[in-house]
């Protein structure tokens, strides 16, 4: 076996999908060069061999989220990782996607229909899907923090009273049960992200990828559902029974 310099890139793709996304960022769209070697992509795009040959292998063993270490933490620190796997969706997972998506150009004549398929709906579900995080953040997020900080003797309860008249932990995971899996459209025109023997590796890349995001997403609403939800309302009924005592005293 050659060399990992001198591969095709279509060779490194094949061999783990996931590299596809890792020459994504450096620059590099693969299905653009997949007869040239990454020593020849590296040289054209002016980088750094060893850094990219790194970055190659350190997606051979992918991190896996730490749920039990997630249960421990307060509810601050949930809402932070949270927040920060939102960004991480909305400015690589989702672009890189998207890119993936544009580039299907010459495909199979079993995938032509759904490339043009996927080319109009996967903008609107991005559209669709930002707005869900983004509300869910000025809402939801919003709210939590509200609770925590009343607690922790950092603000008045007068806000946060009226808020709660007008929101309610249960109600918040009620709604997020209807949002539970926002790829069931994109699942259902790819059959699944299932493909052909005949499939592109272009198609191959894409559908892997589609699969994987899938599964990010399962995680975070389950780490939502099993962590942040239950940490929630044991937050909203301390600051219930504490505005009670307050009002009793009165």
């Amino acid at each position: 076996m050659p060399e990992i310099q001198h591969r095709t890139i279509s060779e490194l793709v094949a061999q783990n999908y996931v590299h596809a996304s890792v020459l994504y960022h450096f620059g590099v769209k693969f299905y653009d060069y997949q007869t040239n070697t990454l020593s020849e992509v590296c040289k054209k795009h002016g980088l750094s061999i060893n850094a990219v040959i790194r970055g190659l292998e350190s997606v051979e063993e992918p991190l896996v989220t730490n749920e039990l270490q997630l249960v421990s933490y307060p509810v601050d620190l949930v809402l932070e990782y949270l927040t920060h796997t939102h960004h991480l969706f909305v400015k690589k997972r989702l672009p890189y996607i998207a890119q993936l998506i544009d580039g299907l150009e010459n495909v199979n004549f079993r995938y032509k229909s759904l490339s043009n398929d996927l080319k109009q709906v996967f903008p609107l579900f991005v559209e669709d899907f930002i707005h869900h995080i983004y509300e869910e953040e000025d809402t939801l997020f919003t709210y939590i923090r509200m609770l925590a900080s009343f607690l922790a003797g950092e603000s008045v309860g007068s806000r946060l009273y009226y808020k709660m008249e007008r929101n309610a932990i249960s109600e918040f995971a009620l709604e997020h049960e209807v949002h539970e899996n926002e790829m069931e459209g994109l699942r259902k025109i790819t059959n699944g992200f299932k493909y052909c023997d005949e499939a592109d590796l272009h198609i191959k890349v894409l559908f892997d990828e589609l699969a994987r995001f899938e599964e990010e997403l399962l995680t975070h609403a389950r780490i939502e559902d099993e962590i942040l939800f239950p940490k929630a309302l044991q937050l909203e009924r301390q600051v219930k029974f504490k505005f009670y005592e307050t009002i009793k005293q009165n």
